[in-house]
């Protein structure tokens, strides 16, 4: 607010520094006038004329007279004109003074506000400047890597440092690609291996598949205190409908960490959930709050598939679907009927066979 008040303040006095002068009287009165100036002259010239000789005294005088009396009714008639539209004058000069104090800074704050940045003065200085920097720097920091990798591939290191970026920012298959690559170049750590089969549960949108759960053994084999290997493959029991094998995972995960470990609060819910016997595995992995609208989505999808039948990738966003609510009854049953319906299809159903041996619906084969 203060900003603005400065502005107007500003405004205003150079405003009035240009006005004010023309607002007075003396403005009018004091102007000259070129006939009062003629005359004055023309008596100076008559006298310098009678110095020189050039008139006699009594023709000079008598110059001089006729001059000062035209040199009287100029200003006279100056006098007066003065004081017939000197005030309406002066007037007609306050009033585009104050218009002009009035309606320009209004006229300047509208178009600022139009055409300008208003919302930048409401914010602390810099912080627009350095959200866009922050921008800017990850964008061109990911462009420079990328440009870098174009003409080192085998730079494990970059790739191994552009993964995460890509979680980020929300590219998870080349995020997948990206961890691939690094695993090929610096080798196969528990860390590396760990962080490979997080990164294509995000892709699968929270399925742990069977190329996840690959990883997380491997790396749990090379490192048996891998603690997000380890809750990962407990979910994956979870998802393949094993809760009680799910339920002894979390809590031998649960006794071997520290106390300030900063996945116990998570491992304590998911046992007392399992222990409450609070319905399906869907809980574990469910995205957002409202179980009921997803299970909806998923029920209004099948039943369209269905009636009207659809694309490959229909049948697997249903499957797969069903497989993350922990419904693996239903995902086997869609994989038969996506089966079904593509019959005619041999890139559909070797999709669908994929997908079914992904997620081990085994009993879903033909």
């Amino acid at each position: 607010m203060m900003i603005w008040v400065i502005l107007m303040a500003m405004t205003a006095a150079a405003v009035m520094a240009v006005l004010w002068p023309l607002s007075r009287a003396a403005a009018v009165a004091g102007q000259a006038d070129p006939d009062t100036q003629f005359y004055r002259d023309q008596i100076a010239e008559i006298e310098r004329d009678r110095d020189r000789g050039m008139l006699l005294p009594e023709e000079a005088e008598a110059a001089k007279a006729e001059a000062a009396r035209r040199l009287l009714r100029a200003s006279g008639a100056r006098k007066s004109g003065a004081l017939a539209m000197g005030e309406p004058a002066l007037r007609r000069r306050r009033a585009a003074s104050t218009l002009a104090l009035s309606v320009l800074p209004i006229v300047a704050l509208a178009v600022y506000g139009a055409y300008g940045s208003p919302h930048l003065l409401s914010e602390p200085p810099g912080a627009q400047l350095r959200r866009d920097a922050d921008k800017l720097d990850l964008g061109t920091a990911v462009a420079q890597i990328e440009a870098h990798l174009a003409r080192q591939p085998q730079d494990g290191r970059g790739w191994e440092v552009l993964a995460p970026v890509y979680l980020r920012m929300g590219r998870s298959e080349e995020a997948v690609r990206a961890y691939e690559s690094a695993l090929r170049y610096l080798g196969r750590d528990a860390g590396r291996l760990a962080n490979y089969g997080e990164a294509l549960v995000i892709a699968r949108d929270g399925m742990v598949t069977a190329e996840a759960q690959a990883a997380f053994q491997e790396a749990l084999s090379l490192d048996p205190s891998s603690a997000k290997a380890r809750l990962y493959l407990a979910r994956a029991a979870e998802q393949d409908g094993q809760p009680e094998k799910a339920k002894a995972a979390y809590r031998d995960i649960l006794s071997s960490s520290p106390p300030d470990a900063p996945w116990r609060g998570f491992v304590q819910e998911q046992i007392a959930r399992i222990d409450g016997n609070q319905g399906a595995a869907a809980e574990a992995v469910r995205k957002g709050p409202d179980a009921d609208a997803i299970a909806g989505m998923v029920q209004g999808l099948a039943s369209r598939l269905e009636a009207q039948g659809g694309t490959p990738e229909e049948w697997t966003r249903l499957v797969r679907s069903y497989a993350v609510l922990g419904q693996r009854d239903k995902a086997a049953a869609a994989a038969r009927r996506a089966r079904e319906a593509l019959a005619q299809d041999r890139a559909g159903l070797e999709t669908i066979d994929a997908l079914a041996q992904e997620l081990k619906l085994t009993d879903s084969a033909p």
